[in-house]
């Protein structure tokens, strides 16, 4: 298992040097725009570009180049600095990512608890009006746009502009540390847009799983040699819930996806919408930072999901 860990961890470093590659030919080769222009504002002398192109390094060769990003990305954890702000793109990352976390982290519980939740409760009332109303309303979550989902629930539970005034609306989001119990009523709405279509794919395949596993042959055996359908239920679910793991590190990446919608519509002040922000001002260092922070999260969610398969199957074994 050491073993299988550490290969691990190694090919992630090397996912994130490929990850690297490819943004520095996105952002660097490809666009027309001088990114030594762009940091110097509007109509700027020639002296000032060529001054900007020697103190970032653009002046040398491509290769050197992405070996310096690299040397400064991997041991410095240096990710440049804004075009626009000037400021260091790792000081803006550090600021917006605890709105980004905690976002993610409440999504993600509400996905999991509820998608395997609901899941689990269809599969075992199969073909009744629970089964059928809960199945219907996530082909409905999948299908829906998130921002749409976001724009919906604004509309309708917002307390500026909402027919429920219910929850804060847009823009409210404040800090954990200042107001815990505005944070938590402002991120209600949120949590639970983020968290649809992921839930509802999860229950979707959790009943699935969980109705071919309740059919095999050694469920048939527990029951006729009289052990408790609680007890039988909960072998199940602990056989049907493999497969889900292993998909759970893939929909990490269309969690952190959606935090950009999510994150705009809510006006939330995050990595997503830190993301938001420099594409639409062509900010290449800062688009960047929050990719590279991006696949860091999806590769560790994946290194995790792997290990923790061992330990939920003993069946499996790593060498």
């Amino acid at each position: 298992m050491t073993a299988y860990i550490v290969r691990r961890v190694l090919w992630g470093i090397a996912l994130l040097v490929i990850v690297c590659a490819l943004t520095f030919v996105l952002f660097r080769v490809f666009p027309t725009a001088n990114p030594a222009q762009l940091r110097a504002g509007r109509s700027p002398q020639p002296k000032v570009i060529h001054e900007i192109e020697r103190v970032l390094g653009l002046n040398k060769s491509l290769s050197t180049q992405f070996f310096d990003y690299v040397k400064n990305v991997f041991l410095h954890f240096n990710l440049g600095y804004s075009y626009y702000s000037d400021e260091s793109v790792r000081s803006l990352i550090s600021e917006r990512l605890p709105a980004t976390i905690s976002l993610t982290l409440g999504a993600g519980v509400l996905w999991i608890v509820g998608g395997l939740g609901v899941g689990i409760l269809s599969a075992l009332r199969r073909h009744s009006l629970l089964d059928r109303l809960a199945m219907g309303g996530a082909l409905v979550l999948v299908s829906a746009p998130e921002f749409w989902l976001g724009l919906i629930a604004l509309f309708l539970f917002a307390q500026d502009i909402g027919q429920w005034r219910i929850f804060p609306g847009a823009g409210s989001y404040v800090g954990i540390t200042s107001d815990p119990w505005q944070w938590f009523t402002s991120m209600i709405m949120p949590w639970f847009v983020l968290a649809s279509g992921s839930a509802a794919v999860f229950a979707r395949l959790m009943r699935g799983s969980l109705i071919e596993t309740m059919g095999e042959d050694y469920i048939r055996t527990a029951r006729a040699k009289g052990l408790a359908e609680r007890r039988v239920v909960r072998h199940g679910v602990r056989s049907a819930i493999n497969p889900i793991v292993t998909l759970f590190g893939l929909e990490i990446g269309t969690l952190l996806g959606g935090t950009v919608l999510i994150e705009t519509v809510f006006n939330i002040p995050g990595v997503g919408r830190l993301a938001y922000d420099s594409i639409t001002t062509a900010d290449f260092s800062v688009i960047q930072g929050t990719v590279l922070l991006a696949a860091m999260f999806i590769i560790v969610a994946n290194i995790v999901v792997d290990i923790a398969y061992a330990y939920l199957d003993p069946r499996v074994r790593y060498s």
